[in-house]
């Protein structure tokens, strides 16, 4: 037994289950690969200024939830709580957006780091998957990527999840009612960091799960009776694409993101059976967040989606992914003749594209019988002197129980064309 166990609020992905993981975050990625968004990968840390500028001071995620450290250089560093800011980050240094070729289209998968209060759907470590179109104001882009979202979900099975919608305005509207929001929230009976909040950034006041703070937000002014007429009409368009393309969703005036980078078009996928931590992904467009971490002005959009969460709604709806078989084929070698002979046909037959394994260790054939079966796989290939003599090795398909003999080099063709 050892001394040590995962750090708390983290878990570690083992098989089977981590097929399942994989699974989810092919899935998701596929549509991303069919739609002209490339893979990029940034580091697992970031100047803590990036997060700060990007993410928002105001926010739990950078004042509370962030680690942060100083390297032995005097380097302030955070493990990265979120994608977006990472990956505009690595697209600016590159100069991606130079290349004349706008929107720049990424698509990433990595860990991320957030100090919770662990439970069931929200976790210290997670893992996502996610999607950024850089450098075009576009309603068609923000539709695709609500689109191409819905598909994936789609394709893994997965039915009772829910689209919700709303528009965060712009640089134009948005301070207005800003200003109204705030002549509100000053009305309630909150504590003083939520007082603090809703004078920095009160839309985060709106994101408050507290029940005590919901409560009081009763008749809040909504930001859609604010939005100017450009952001109306994008929104509308926006609106128009889903619905065109056959994907249900539900407008939600109360819906604000958590970020402070977002504006305009804003979403989220929620599922019902996950209980508090409902959001499975979401996502909106950022147009200032180039800026604000000393690029130029870029608008963009995107989003991330939960694997993690994904899972478990693919659990609560009893949803079981068909994943591949690790192992077709096992061999069982008796004797060291045989060993030589079926580590060479296990090796061909991995070249060949067939997801074979072996007895390793010397085992007796009860003992490797049961290795086999335990992998898995639909046929055991067994080798013994007798065989060796004749020239054949005994092929079992392990779920019919039936046995035949084939010629040593005919054997790896056979179970090509019996596995298809």
């Amino acid at each position: 037994m050892s001394t040590f166990k995962a750090p708390k609020g983290t878990y570690d992905l083992l098989p089977p289950d981590s097929a399942k993981f994989l699974a989810v975050r092919e899935a998701i990625a596929a549509p991303l690969r069919g739609s002209g968004y490339g893979y990029i990968e940034t580091p697992g840390f970031e100047n803590v200024e990036l997060f700060a500028r990007g993410v928002g001071e105001s926010t739990d995620i950078v004042t509370k939830e962030m680690y942060a450290f100083e390297t032995k250089g005097g380097d302030r560093l955070a493990l990265r709580p979120e994608g977006t800011a990472s990956v505009l980050r690595a697209a600016l240094e590159a100069s991606l957006h130079k290349a004349g070729n706008l929107p720049v289209k990424l698509w990433y998968s990595g860990s991320y780091y957030r100090y919770e209060r662990p439970q069931k759907g929200r976790y210290r470590h997670f893992s996502q998957v996610g999607a950024e179109a850089i450098g075009a104001e576009d309603p068609a882009l923000d539709a695709e990527l609500i689109i191409l979202a819905d598909q994936a979900y789609r394709s893994l099975g997965l039915q009772n999840f829910r689209i919700l919608l709303n528009s965060l305005g712009d640089k134009e509207c948005r301070p207005v009612y800003r200003a109204a929001l705030q002549d509100f929230l000053r009305g309630l009976d909150l504590d003083e960091d939520t007082l603090r909040r809703a004078d920095i950034n009160p839309l985060r006041v709106l994101d408050d799960k507290r029940e005590s703070v919901q409560k009081q937000l009763t008749g809040a002014p909504l930001l859609r009776d604010y939005l100017c007429d450009a952001c109306k009409a994008y929104h509308e368009e926006v609106r128009e694409l889903i619905t065109a393309a056959g994907v249900a969703f539900e407008d939600d005036p109360k819906l604000v993101r958590g970020l402070d980078y977002y504006t305009r078009t804003t979403f989220e996928f929620v599922h019902d059976g996950l209980g508090s931590q409902s959001a499975v992904g979401g996502g909106g467009r950022y147009d200032g967040l180039s800026e604000m971490i000393g690029g130029p002005a870029l608008p963009s959009v995107g989003w991330a989606l939960g694997v993690d969460r994904t899972v478990l709604a693919l659990e609560a709806e009893g949803v079981e992914l068909e994943l591949p078989a690790t192992t077709s084929v096992f061999a069982v070698p008796l004797g060291e003749e045989a060993r030589r002979v079926l580590f060479a046909k296990v090796t061909e037959l991995r070249k060949n594209g067939v997801a074979a394994d072996f007895a390793y260790g010397g085992k007796g054939l009860k003992a490797a019988m049961k290795a086999a079966n335990r992998s898995g796989a639909r046929y055991a290939l067994i080798l013994g002197e007798r065989d060796l003599a004749e020239g054949v090795v005994q092929l079992k398909d392990l779920e019919s129980g039936e046995q035949s003999a084939v010629g040593v080099n005919e054997v790896v063709a056979e179970l090509e064309s019996r596995l298809g």
